[in-house]
């Protein structure tokens, strides 16, 4: 993603603002400008829940370069308690004690850092709740 746009977009992804059709009620995060299901342009804000279970997950034992300090870790599929499905990395826990349909939380955190004195990239990764 272009740095521009991702700045941008920091205000409603560290609050996780979604936007829900004033039509149909489907939920999209991030928030769109066309509702895919109905054609419908009005949204209004909503805060997704930060919390929900995990519906997935694989482990990524050999990491591309930028993430090789952190492998092994787990990239996972979590459905809040609104229905909103969400994808992120799995933090705070040993990759080999996660399971699916265990409780997790939604942390705002840094993802990656481009290069020495690069642009810093944050998003949101899943946290078990037992941490």
């Amino acid at each position: 993603m272009f740095p521009a746009r991702e700045h941008r977009e920091y205000p409603h992804r560290y609050r996780l603002e979604a936007g829900k059709c004033k039509k149909c009620g489907k939920i999209f995060f991030p928030h769109r400008l066309i509702c895919s299901e109905c054609g419908h342009r009005e949204f209004e804000k909503v805060l997704l829940p930060d919390t929900g279970k995990l519906l997935t997950f694989s482990v990524i034992r050999v990491a591309p370069s930028q993430f090789v300090d952190q492998a092994p870790y787990a990239i996972g599929i979590a459905e809040l308690t609104n229905g909103v499905r969400l994808m992120a990395q799995v933090a705070d826990c040993d990759v080999d004690s996660l399971k699916v349909g265990m409780d997790v939380r939604i942390e705002f955190r840094r993802i990656q850092t481009d290069g020495h004195a690069g642009v810093l990239s944050y998003g949101y990764k899943f946290v078990p709740k037992w941490y």
